[in-house]
């Protein structure tokens, strides 16, 4: 299901399968609330079994690097090559402190690159294993490649907070996210956040959600008979 179809489809439940004409809530803050969701109960999925499913994942497609000045990359060594990503990468699902990225590499996808904490690149060029291999890391949103010796492109899939943030990105076939992709989610998460929104969060609207009845709005002025808005009763001094 499309973020459209998902968002449709709570809105029905809250209207209980009638049209309405005025509404409190529009499709967009549904959308928001589902994206919201989605991300929490991908935290505590993951808090609980350590499990990523593929339906989750996102591809940012090939993203193009240019070199920086490595002297200004937190200490490194000017001797080194240093390339960052000249996108950002958008922000991903939080997993206890880490980024949840689950591929960096070169575009073929066979090959990959390790990604590391920001705070270990000082030592790099220290380790004699491994101090002339691929190395990447993240720094304000940026994908930066240690040793990156003429690397023009790399893949990056990862599980994002917004997957609408994608739609910035180009992949083979176009966008790599529009408003027709399937919304990266299980259908039974789909359905836990359907149904929990419809009768948890945005049922507390649904008093003031819709007239379902005339579909407008009584002015409380005109309830009465004498054309005049009540007022209310002042509390009786003790």
């Amino acid at each position: 299901m499309t973020l459209n179809e998902i968002a449709h489809n709570i809105l029905n439940l809250l209207r209980g399968g009638r049209p309405s004409q005025s509404e409190h809530i529009t499709l967009e803050q549904i959308k928001f609330n589902v994206i919201h969701y989605r991300a929490m109960l991908i935290r505590r999925d993951y808090a609980r079994n350590g499990i990523i499913t593929r339906h989750l994942e996102q591809d940012l497609g090939c993203l193009e690097l240019e070199d920086i000045n490595a002297s200004k990359c937190c200490n490194l060594p000017v001797s080194c090559s240093v390339s960052k990503t000249k996108l950002k990468i958008p922000r991903t699902v939080r997993f206890n402190f880490q980024e949840a990225i689950t591929y960096v590499g070169d575009v073929t996808g066979l090959n990959t690159i390790p990604l590391i904490d920001s705070h270990m690149i000082k030592y790099l060029p220290y380790d004699k294993h491994t101090a002339n291999r691929y190395k990447a890391y993240m720094i304000e949103d940026y994908l930066y490649v240690y040793n990156a010796n003429g690397l023009q492109f790399i893949n990056v899939r990862g599980i994002f907070e917004d997957p609408m943030d994608l739609t910035h990105f180009d992949c083979v076939d176009g966008q790599c996210y529009d408003g027709k992709s399937p919304f990266p989610m299980p259908a039974d998460m789909i359905q836990a956040i359907t149904l929990g929104m419809a009768a948890g969060e945005l049922q507390l609207l649904s008093g003031t959600f819709s007239d379902t009845t005339t579909d407008t709005m009584q002015d409380p002025k005109t309830k009465s008979g004498s054309g005049k808005a009540q007022q209310p009763q002042q509390a009786q001094q003790q």
